[in-house]
């Protein structure tokens, strides 16, 4: 089909579509009093079955100009859903807050070749529109771009309210220096326009690039790009590098990056992690001097849980969104969490409200006015990229700001309290207390600190746990990742499969994964307490269920790398099962503890190397 064709198809096809499956518009008619706006809605906004001559449309972006239009930006892959095939940078206008929308226009056409990653931004002073862009030679598959792939930066602009665009202006001479020549990516999420300080009024917006030295990727670059004359020139500012070992293997790789301007003038960064041994799914870092530099190096959230994906931020007042997904292995459960204290730290995902339990992935953010945040994000309930779907919320359809949850002591050397989740109650012990779990929502979970990591080293973790449960899986302890792919270790009770099993995966060099589990015969579901211990060493895995060891051999690598992490009682580290039972006495020991300090239930186990160690006897600060 020819382009302009199939153009003009989109267009007026997307127009009638749209048209039938508006929200109901909030303006009163005929004097009516008006209806109250609810706190949150949503629609589909861009969807192949509504928009034909696409195969799938990815990686949203959004502004709102200073005339009060919303612009959702998107990328319409034409041929299939890969990355580097034909593809248009496409867009929708709503001049009533995100209610009603147009037709779906075509900023640039691939013709073959991709161009993507938008990241648009305003310039508040003269009302134009910038759009950022990334262009690589097509391909006909659904293949990646080769490495070293083509990839360069363009800029378009518009000047009546994203109505019609410039064409492309090629911006390789100003922000692609000649070692950034592989991969390089604008966005893809808005930029922003700077308001405080000497550079009020700058324009700013991040990229990612890679350095291909003539037989391999050997860096990995994160910076921000400025304009100090309304888009008219641009140039890098900000750099962060991280070298890539010959083994392929390096700490961290911030990427696909989305900056806010803090109450306080400096710029919070933060992007998607992809692939470093540091811990976390992602990882930020400040400006202070209005994107020139950046105040430190860029370093991992471990705690912050989200799988590798892109995320937005946005600031209003004291207050900072971030959407993404908040499953920490798969893309799925979109969720906005909030930062009250500009960045430094953000809500755990029982805290943050959720828009979806479906498949989810990219999104970008965008005031609509003083009250109400737009979310335009990908979504779906077969895969997160089904569709991307706009969504409107108020901050009263936020959770509330809540304050701090229950503890109980953690008695290892330099250890806060951890946190007693859902409502988990004293009940008694092996020794003395110990804490019960409804199945629900009951939990603890540890505060991220340095020790907890266990890395490539013998460990013992041990803990007595009472169950009567006879389906579901029943976790007890988990640190680390989740998943196929994460390091982690786990104990838990698998009823149905009539079992008690340890596992532990590892990760080793750039992309080696192993994993190895032992398991019991019989649940142990008999309401009695048990002692359960996983220990690694002397090149064995063993388990120990009441002084009786199941062993297999060790595999070697990091049980905490690459992944976030976490250490939760109680609860899957997805939150996608609970314990109905009681645990008590948790001890975890960067050591393997000996046959002897095991046989009394780790009782008599010395303090030496003790990295965790709930007693489970008492909570603190409870209602």
């Amino acid at each position: 089909m020819p382009s302009s064709l199939r153009t003009r198809l989109r267009s007026t096809l997307t127009a009638a579509v749209t048209a039938g499956a508006l929200l109901v518009p909030a303006v009163p008619a005929h004097g009516r009093p008006a209806t109250p706006l609810p706190e949150f809605e949503q629609q589909v906004l861009f969807k192949t079955s509504q928009d034909p001559g696409y195969a799938c449309f990815r990686i949203p972006a959004m502004v709102r100009t200073t005339r009060g239009t919303l612009l959702a930006f998107a990328e319409g892959r034409v041929l299939n859903c890969g990355d580097a095939a034909d593809i248009d940078i496409v867009v929708k206008r709503s001049t009533d807050g995100g209610r009603t929308w147009g037709p779906l226009q075509v900023v640039t056409e691939g013709a073959g070749d991709t161009h993507g990653n938008p990241a648009p931004v305003v310039d508040r002073r003269t009302g134009r529109i910038l759009l950022a862009e990334t262009y690589n030679t097509g391909r006909k598959d659904a293949g990646n771009c080769a490495v070293p792939c083509d990839r360069t930066p363009h800029l378009q602009y518009s000047d009546d309210d994203g109505r019609t665009w410039s064409q492309p202006r090629d911006l390789s001479d100003e922000i692609l220096p000649e070692d950034w020549n592989s991969w390089y990516a604008t966005g893809p999420v808005h930029g922003i326009q700077l308001t405080r300080g000497k550079h009020a009024g700058r324009l700013v917006f991040g990229v990612n690039t890679e350095t291909w030295n003539g037989s391999r990727v050997s860096a990995n670059h994160a910076a921000l790009v400025i304009s100090d004359d309304g888009g008219d020139s641009w140039q890098i500012g900000a750099t962060d590098t991280w070298p890539i070992a010959p083994d392929g293997t390096f700490r961290q790789k911030p990427s696909e990056v989305t900056l806010t301007e803090r109450a306080d003038g400096a710029l919070l960064v933060s992007g998607r992690e992809q692939d470093g041994t540091d811990l976390g799914h992602r990882s930020q870092t400040l400006s202070r001097d209005g994107g020139d530099s950046f105040a430190t190096p860029f370093r991992d959230l471990p705690d912050l849980y989200t799988p590798q994906v892109q995320g937005a931020i946005l600031r209003r007042g004291d207050r900072m969104l971030l959407s993404a997904p908040a499953d920490p292995d798969r893309r799925r459960t979109m969720m906005v969490r909030s930062s009250y204290d500009g960045g430094r730290t953000w809500e755990s995902v029982d805290r943050g409200t959720v828009v979806t339990t479906d498949w989810s992935g990219y999104s970008d953010m965008a005031p609509v006015d003083g009250t109400t945040v737009g979310l335009l994000y990908e979504g779906g309930a077969v895969d997160a990229r089904d569709e991307i779907r706009f969504a409107r919320f108020t901050e009263d359809w936020l959770k509330p700001r809540r304050g701090a949850d229950p503890t109980t002591r953690d008695a290892a050397a330099g250890a806060r309290p951890a946190a007693v989740l859902g409502g988990a109650a004293r009940t008694a012990g092996v020794r003395g207390g110990a804490l019960s779990f409804d199945g629900a929502d009951d939990a603890v979970r540890l505060p991220y600190r340095s020790r907890l990591p266990l890395g490539d080293g013998d460990f013992t973790a041990s803990l007595h746990f009472r169950y009567t449960a006879t389906t579901g899986e029943q976790p007890f302890l988990w640190m680390g990742g989740i998943g196929t792919t994460q390091p982690q270790i786990w104990l838990r009770g698998e009823p149905a499969s009539g079992r008690v099993r340890g596992l532990m995966t590892t990760r080793s060099d750039a992309t080696t994964v192993r994993s190895a589990s032992v398991s019991t015969d019989g649940a142990h579901n008999d309401g009695r307490w048990h002692h359960l211990a996983l220990r690694r060493g002397g090149g064995r895995l063993t388990l120990f269920l009441d002084g009786e060891a199941l062993g297999t051999a060790d595999v070697p690598g990091s049980v905490s790398r690459n992944s976030p992490f976490g250490v939760h009682i109680g609860q899957r580290m997805d939150s996608r099962a609970f314990l109905t039972g009681a645990i008590d006495d948790v001890r975890v020991w960067n050591r393997a503890l000996s046959d002897g300090e095991l046989a009394s239930g780790a009782s008599g186990a010395a303090s030496r190397g003790t990295v965790l160690w709930l007693p489970m006897d008492q909570v603190s600060g409870s209602n």
